[in-house]
């Protein structure tokens, strides 16, 4: 019997480290956050604010960015997958039109689970996103969100945006 409770004690330090390592989902599972990962998510949140800040400033240059050169947009909706080159191709007259004050836009972020290390990070969410011209019409959404990034010299980059579905207010409320 004490063979096999000094077994156990000697698998679990060896195992351990192994489950806990620097991961967000890990963390909440053994109840604390470790210091790389207040790290990472200072950095991420430092990252998400960087992407709200272009779009509501209509600041192309600073968006693409945010953009890994190989990144990926995919859309759950349109069933589509395009490179985040050809995106920002697109969506370069919003951010055009928003520079010249023709219309407003923001973006937020909640978060539902935040996974990485000091390289890597998956994060789950919600975007809300809002635009309105000087007539006062506009656009009013949620979305779910899965984003893959990279760290790179240079700073979070983000390599896979997927937005998977419309989300709703509700879901967005419960993620405060």
């Amino acid at each position: 019997m004490i063979k096999k409770l000094i077994l156990s004690a000697v698998l679990l330090i060896l195992v351990e480290p192994a489950l806990t390592a620097n991961t967000y989902t890990n963390s909440v599972l053994i109840g604390f956050e470790s210091a790389n990962d207040s790290i990472r998510l200072a950095a991420l949140n430092s990252f998400w604010a960087e992407v709200s800040r272009t779009v509501r400033m209509g600041d192309f240059e600073g968006y693409s960015a945010t953009c890994h050169q190989e990144g990926v947009l995919v859309s759950g909706s349109a069933k589509t997958s395009v490179s985040l080159n050809d995106a920002l191709v697109a969506w370069k007259p919003g951010f055009v039109d928003t520079k010249s004050g023709k219309i407003k836009a923001n973006v937020a972020f909640r978060f539902s689970q935040r996974i990485g290390n000091e390289s890597t990070a998956h994060e789950t969410g919600i975007f809300h996103y809002t635009s309105m011209d000087s007539t006062g019409a506009g656009r009013d959404s949620y979305i779910h969100l899965e984003a893959l990034l990279v760290n790179q010299d240079s700073g979070w980059k983000i390599l896979m945006e997927y937005q998977k579905s419309e989300a709703t207010k509700e879901e967005w409320d419960a993620l405060e």
